[in-house]
């Protein structure tokens, strides 16, 4: 009896083994380490097929995107980092590195660089657009596509919501800074997650508490609040980011449907006012987003 459950457990163990290696959708997590700091990412897919990265947003990591990486593992190698102080990255003290945008994009350029990749399609979410807007106008040569989601590159998106912030970043105190430290709460973290959404109970609180836990960590709400005043420095970049735009227009061809590119009113603030049109729907994109 005992050889029997031996054998069954081998052979269990086997086949567990071929199953991973042959799932498509299999996805690993990893750590390298770029200029000294840990940074991890997931990835999924093939090695020889095209590249799409994933920038995540505030307040989360690439743990948002857990769900949809592996629906797109058919046709892409995917990659989806953390950024330093996010995540599962590492969180260097602030006082010996520089939590900011222009810093970020310059450790997730070093990162695909380490990791072999010179050509890519970028997905970018929230603060993942100033990081990948930065990546794609020094290398534009390098991505073959922006998909863009919440990402902003136009005064105009820069609204009421945003006057605690701009309050901070005019004074730069401490009473201004003190104020908006509730954006690192479990309550903002929450309606992050939750605003507009018409039947909560759809929503995992897995996703908000996970958030929360990174932004617990001791300092972290400092490195937040570092950001939110950094944040400033993205809008002198916008007339930038919107002539690459405008140069490059990183969209792929359709693949079955004819499309143009033509004016329109957005009703979605902060997005381009672009939209794409084929033969199939109508839909309003921020600037120079496509369809994977």
């Amino acid at each position: 009896m005992l050889l029997g459950l031996t054998l069954l457990t081998m052979e269990i163990s086997v086949f567990a083994q071929t199953m991973e290696q042959s799932n498509p959708t299999r996805v690993t997590y990893n750590t390298v380490k770029v200029d000294g700091v840990n940074v991890s990412y997931r990835e999924a897919g093939p090695k020889d097929v095209p590249v799409l990265l994933l920038f995540h947003g505030f307040p989360t990591s690439s743990h948002m995107l857990r769900n949809l990486i592996p629906q797109l593992t058919d046709k892409y190698r995917v990659i989806a980092p953390d950024y330093p102080g996010f995540g599962q990255s590492g969180m260097p003290d602030r006082s010996k590195f520089s939590h900011s945008f222009d810093n970020y994009a310059k450790v997730m350029d070093k990162l695909i660089r380490q990791l072999g990749v010179n050509r890519y399609a970028l997905y970018v979410r929230d603060y993942g657009a100033p990081v990948g807007f930065r990546l794609a106008s020094k290398n534009p040569e390098q991505v073959t596509a922006l998909i863009v989601q919440n990402g902003n590159a136009y005064t105009e998106g820069i609204e009421q919501f945003w006057d605690p912030i701009k309050a901070y970043w005019g004074a730069g105190g401490s009473t201004e800074r003190e104020a908006i430290r509730w954006l690192t709460s479990p309550a903002a973290t929450k309606w992050q997650y939750t605003n507009g959404v018409k039947d909560v109970s759809l929503v995992s609180p897995d996703a908000w508490a996970m958030g929360q836990t990174f932004l617990d960590r001791p300092g972290n709400a400092e490195i937040e609040l570092d950001l939110f005043y950094d944040y400033r420095t993205n809008m002198p970049l916008y007339p930038q980011w919107q002539a690459y735009f405008r140069e490059h227009k990183p969209v792929p061809p359709p693949t079955n449907a004819t499309f143009r590119m033509q004016r329109c009113t957005c009703p979605i603030s902060g997005t381009s006012p672009w939209k794409r049109t084929d033969t199939r729907s109508r839909s309003c994109f921020a600037n120079s987003s496509a369809a994977i």
